[in-house]
């Protein structure tokens, strides 16, 4: 514990300091709540994207290969993302990242050179890139949450179990001592009071 001066003064800066600390406290803990919330929908969000991903990928499980074995169709080039647009939302006061947009270049292909199946494979192929980057993306925003969740917890833990009782503990010393000094103060007082009237009553007689 730092060591406080046993003065006035001293006692009305652990006062005012300990009202800062008490009407601060609920702010953070209220962002915390708001940032825990957060944190379990993202992780939801993340499962539930997962579990769409599987899905689409069994589905189309046994088409997908079928792909790689259509000749001049340039497919790297018709899996390629063209532009992926992120945006940004405030979480708690918190800048994360959110998906906007995703396009794939515009290739042309022969239509009469390709499969019947081949547009719908190729969509299918693009829904499961656009799934995977919107997974990449929530776990970066879940990974940014759960690091300010840290901060803001380590601030609520240092004013509820430091800040705020060792404020109050400094207060009840200096409150002490103060009592101490004037309760004293009282007894020199009429310790005095006494020995001058002593001192009249000696000269009297």
């Amino acid at each position: 514990m730092t060591k406080i001066k046993l003065t006035k003064n001293e006692l009305k800066v652990q006062r005012d300091a300990l009202k800062r600390f008490n009407r601060y406290l609920p702010t953070l803990q209220l962002k915390k709540q708001q940032l825990q919330m957060e944190v379990r929908q993202m992780r939801e969000h993340i499962a539930d994207l997962h579990r769409q991903m599987e899905a689409h990928a069994a589905e189309w499980a046994t088409a997908m290969p079928l792909l790689s074995g259509v000749d001049n169709v340039g497919l790297d080039e018709l899996l390629r993302v063209q532009e992926w647009r992120v945006g940004q939302r405030n979480v708690a006061g918190t800048d994360v990242p959110v998906f906007v947009s995703l396009k794939f270049a515009e290739v042309d292909y022969d239509l009469f050179t390709t499969p019947p199946w081949f547009d719908d494979v190729l969509q299918a192929a693009r829904e499961q890139i656009e799934m995977r980057l919107k997974v990449l993306l929530v776990e970066e925003m879940l990974a940014l949450i759960e690091q300010e969740l840290r901060v803001v917890t380590q601030r609520v833990n240092l004013f509820e179990k430091v800040k705020i009782p060792e404020t109050r503990e400094n207060i009840r010393i200096i409150n002490i001592y103060l009592g101490d000094q004037q309760t004293n103060s009282v007894g020199r007082s009429k310790i005095a009071k006494g020995k001058c009237a002593q001192r009249d009553a000696s000269t009297v007689l």
